[in-house]
């Protein structure tokens, strides 16, 4: 082991392979962001570039050692930290932070992996022009992270997840190859298409190391509303009705249970959520206007009049501002750490069709209510593209840590089997990575999960890459 560190370091310099043997703290790369697991590395190798990652491993691959990927580190599905072995290299692309050209005729922006999304979005916006993927993570996760795991966020119902936003990839392989994919074009039909292949592929086929990503026109305005609606029945049809008056101008629709919000008035007060004591449910609504602030204005009042008159919502704020608006969704994006505050819980990031949405809702609700009297549900999500936060929160006045550990594995089945019941997935947006690899086999289509480990097997025949990941063990 101490010839690879050496090589290492021979490749990125000294001062970029961590290890504990040097005194080194390796728990910010080692733990994951909810703290569910803490493996140990053999080192951490930070790269400078994309030869360097090649080089990396080659070396890694040669000596029979697995390589972990890692950007932000913000995943919530333990994908990108080590195992307690202590022989795995985690390879951190925090360093490959450059934006290496904005092209505004062809609408592209080509960035490297370890370049923080915000840090993409002010690059886009000082072009004059917008790069949507938006996430509560955004001020930390990173391109890579977003494209190894598809990310969706809160504007996939217009501009899609992370896939639709990326036309080329630069990426090393299993064999320390590097695929110059980085292409601007939107059409290219000369074979299998590697792109989407890798993207969402978690780095288990190969670790991405820079893309090609797809601009938008900045909209001349973006209004923000807040609605209470009494349903998720009238929720959906919300949707249908916001669809057709904005059409892809609506680039936002959130839906927010009540529960969820009471977390976020109990433990950060100074946000002033709107409406929710009334309401069962509350929705988010963006429109971005092509035109002017006052077109935008007045699209929003007319849905939300004909919404009232039809009994879909019962009251609506509009923003007045910028400042408002991103009060709003401010409140949206805190309600993850409002329920961390109120103490350990299970997260769910399905997809359900939007029409099975609400009888979804109300069966599994009973369910769980009934199998374990006394369980919260808080309930939030991307309502837009059928993606909720489904999570489970112990009873009031019990032992958080308790529950997680008595109930998790049964609450997940529960769950589970109702997504699978009403055709949905039991990963919409984060991925699998090692905490739901194992329940593939009862929830993917077995071709499908045969098909996936052969390409894993063509790819990466000695389990060189994020090993114990995505695929079942």
């Amino acid at each position: 082991m101490t010839h690879l560190i050496d090589r290492l370091r021979g490749i990125v310099g000294a001062a970029h392979v961590l290890t504990r043997e040097q005194g080194t703290d390796l728990s910010a790369w080692e733990q994951d962001w909810r703290k569910r697991a803490h493996g140990r590395a053999l080192a951490v190798v930070r790269p400078g570039s994309t030869d360097e990652v090649a080089a990396v491993v080659k070396v890694c691959a040669a000596a029979g050692h697995s390589i972990v990927p890692q950007g932000g580190n913000t995943g919530l599905v333990v994908g990108s930290v080590p195992d307690d072995s202590g022989t795995q290299v985690l390879l951190s692309l925090t360093r490959l932070n450059r934006v290496r050209d904005i092209d505004r005729a062809n609408l592209t922006m080509t960035v490297e992996a370890g370049c923080v999304l915000q840090a993409v979005q002010e690059a886009a916006d000082r072009a004059g022009l917008l790069f949507p993927l938006s996430l509560a993570a955004e001020g930390s996760c990173t391109i890579g992270g977003n494209l190894a795991t598809n990310a969706g966020g809160t504007q996939v119902l217009r501009y899609g997840n992370a896939r639709e936003l990326c036309l080329g990839l630069e990426v090393v392989t299993a064999q320390g190859e590097v695929w110059h994919g980085l292409s601007g074009l939107r059409k290219d039909n000369t074979g299998y298409d590697l792109r989407d292949l890798l993207i969402g592929s978690e780095g288990t086929l190969g670790i991405i190391t820079a893309a090609t990503l797809k601009l938008h026109p900045r909209p001349a305005c973006q209004l923000t509303a807040w609605a209470a609606v009494p349903s998720l029945d009238a929720a959906v049809a919300l949707l249908g009705l916001a669809q057709g008056r904005l059409a892809a101008g609506l680039t936002g629709f959130e839906a927010m249970g009540q529960f969820a919000l009471s977390l976020v008035d109990r433990h950060m007060p100074q946000l002033r959520v709107p409406l929710w004591q009334q309401t069962p449910f509350c929705v988010l609504l963006e429109n971005s206007d092509s035109e002017s602030e006052a077109h935008a204005r007045g699209q929003f009042e007319q849905l939300l009049e004909s919404a009232m008159e039809n009994g879909l919502v019962t009251d609506a704020v509009v923003a007045e501002n910028l400042q408002q608006a991103r009060q709003l969704w401010h409140i949206r994006e805190s309600i993850p750490l409002a329920q961390a505050e109120e103490g350990l819980n299970i997260k769910h990031d399905i997809s359900i069709p939007v029409s099975r949405i609400p009888v979804f809702c109300e069966q599994t609700d009973t369910l769980l209510q009934r199998e374990i009297p006394g369980v919260r549900l808080v309930n939030f999500g991307h309502l837009g593209d059928g993606n909720l936060h489904y999570n489970v929160q112990a009873p009031e006045g019990g032992d958080p840590a308790t529950f997680l550990r008595e109930q998790e594995e049964r609450v997940n089945t529960l769950v589970f089997d109702q997504v699978q019941r009403h055709g949905g997935s039991i990963s919409a947006e984060h991925g699998v990575g090692s905490l739901k690899a194992a329940k593939l086999p009862h929830y993917k289509d077995p071709v499908a999960l045969a098909l996936m480990q052969q390409i894993k097997q063509a790819l990466d025949p000695r389990g060189t890459l994020n090993p114990g990941r995505v695929l079942p063990p």
